[in-house]
């Protein structure tokens, strides 16, 4: 049974509504208030969280509960109210379907999953106690050890909710590892793949044949000394290390279904009158002819695009950086992480960004040299990298082999060609010439990357260039 249940309803829950809710076990039941009183939790005699309720979020963009649970919700505006049960418990776990279930009762709508929510009854939950902290001190936390922090999903998605940044920056402050653990058919989010720290931190899945692997790398992984690591055949050296890769990784299969994806690194000077978001902008309506549907810190994006907005978000919480999700609408997926952040040279966008096409939808290929062009005339374009990949439509990362993207074209900003010596910029070991963008005083230079977008081939013409560029 799932550990999270939701709540999507058309009306704001109101405090009577939650009070139902949290009932669910009982008059009895603890209850506990954390996180400046955005998290409310029942909890066992001991005072440990059973169920934690995150406070209502209320979303103004259409297709997020689509893409991120394959449910369908209430029209847009609606509210999304999460709940997470504590592993292990059946009571948690009925307790949050019945909070979840009372809710979408009271505030009319539906809970997600339906499996988890036929029940307005009172929970039985006498005697029943959890983990001791610190694991139950952090919700969104299953297993803790002096390695790693383990958190427990079962949903269509895993995405960069509210409780999962939550759980990575905790475990980056105990300067632990995070491992997310996984049934088979769920997928990755791009904006939680972009986020993953490096070693020990992984996306664990279960699998019938070899019992965990690494949805990222394939590797069959294992429990072993207070975390999930590689499996080491007892034949295994150094120089060959003969990682065992699970079955289920290498099940490769091909839709022609393909990803635009667009990587892009912007600087702007410091100033009060600056608005950020529009280089995200300029490329959303190059690539689609609309401009992006929403964004948010957390997903589910929940406010509908507004760079004015944004920019008031990035300035409220400098000089930290801010990291930011967009989407697109669902009849054109588009998904993108944009963080800012002060630095010497100004304010840095720093976009990782892709479309989703279906095998009968042709990428707008032509249109690459033009949105490189308005970056760099409008926008202070830094670098840019254009990519073409066999991925999914819906853009999220299946447990299983994809490809790399094959490299179409690279753009370098008229700062960094200035910075460069001996025309280098201009002169490449390339069979095509780079074009000029912008101010012919001060060009920006596009290269077209002559391989083949069906093999790899163009990989080898960019590190050629990157190369040449950095003088090696």
């Amino acid at each position: 049974m799932t550990k999270d249940v939701i709540a999507l309803t058309q009306r704001m829950p109101e405090a009577w509504a939650v009070i139902v809710g949290l009932l669910s076990g009982g008059p009895d039941k603890l209850v506990n208030a954390t996180g400046e009183g955005a998290v409310v939790q029942l909890c066992d005699e001991q005072g440990r969280p059973l169920v934690s309720v995150e406070a209502p979020l209320l979303i103004q963009v259409a297709g997020e509960a689509e893409r991120l649970l394959g449910a369908t919700a209430p029209p847009v505006p609606f509210w999304w109210t999460e709940a997470r049960a504590t592993t292990g418990v059946p009571e948690a776990e009925r307790l949050a379907g019945t909070f979840a279930a009372r809710l979408a009762s009271l505030s009319g709508g539906t809970a997600w999953p339906p499996e988890a929510t036929r029940s307005l009854g009172v929970v039985e939950t006498d005697g029943v106690s959890v983990a001791p902290t610190p694991a139950a001190a952090q919700p969104a936390v299953d297993v803790l050890t002096d390695k790693v922090a383990v958190v427990i999903m079962d949903r269509p998605v895993v995405a960069m909710t509210a409780w999962l940044s939550d759980a990575f920056r905790a475990a980056a402050a105990a300067e632990r590892g995070l491992q997310i653990v996984t049934p088979p058919g769920t997928r990755l989010s791009p904006a939680v793949l972009g986020a993953m720290p490096g070693w020990p931190s992984r996306w664990i899945v279960q699998d019938e044949q070899d019992g965990y692997y690494d949805g990222l790398s394939g590797a069959v992984l294992r429990w072993q000394e207070g975390m999930f690591a590689t499996v080491v055949p007892a034949d295994a050296t150094e120089e060959d290390p003969r990682t065992p890769v699970a079955a289920s990784y290498r099940q490769v299969v091909n839709t022609g279904e393909r990803q635009l994806a667009v990587t892009f690194r912007t600087v702007h000077p410091a100033d009060d009158r600056l608005v950020l978001g529009g280089a995200l902008e300029t490329v959303w309506r190059e690539l689609t002819g609309e401009p992006p549907a929403g964004w948010g810190t957390a997903e589910p994006a929940n406010l509908p695009w507004s760079p004015g907005r944004l920019t008031d978000v990035a300035f409220a919480r400098a000089p930290e950086p801010t990291w930011f999700v967009v989407v697109g609408s669902p009849e054109l997926p588009g998904l993108a992480t944009v963080r800012i952040s002060r630095t010497k040279a100004g304010v840095e966008e720093t976009v990782t960004l892709a479309f989703g096409y279906g095998a009968d939808e042709d990428p707008p290929l032509d249109r690459i040299q033009r949105t490189a062009e308005a970056l760099v005339t409008r926008h202070r374009l830094q670098s840019m990298l254009v990519q073409l990949r066999k991925a999914s439509r819906g853009l999220t990362v299946p447990p299983r082999f994809e490809g790399p993207g094959v490299p179409l074209a690279f753009v370098l900003g008229a700062e960094e060609v200035r910075a460069m010596p001996d025309d280098r910029a201009r002169r490449t070991p390339l069979s095509e010439p780079p074009v000029a963008l912008g101010p012919k005083a001060r060009p920006a230079y596009y290269y077209p990357l002559p391989g083949d977008p069906s093999d790899l081939s163009g990989w080898a013409d960019f590190e050629r260039l990157m190369r040449h560029l950095k003088g090696a």
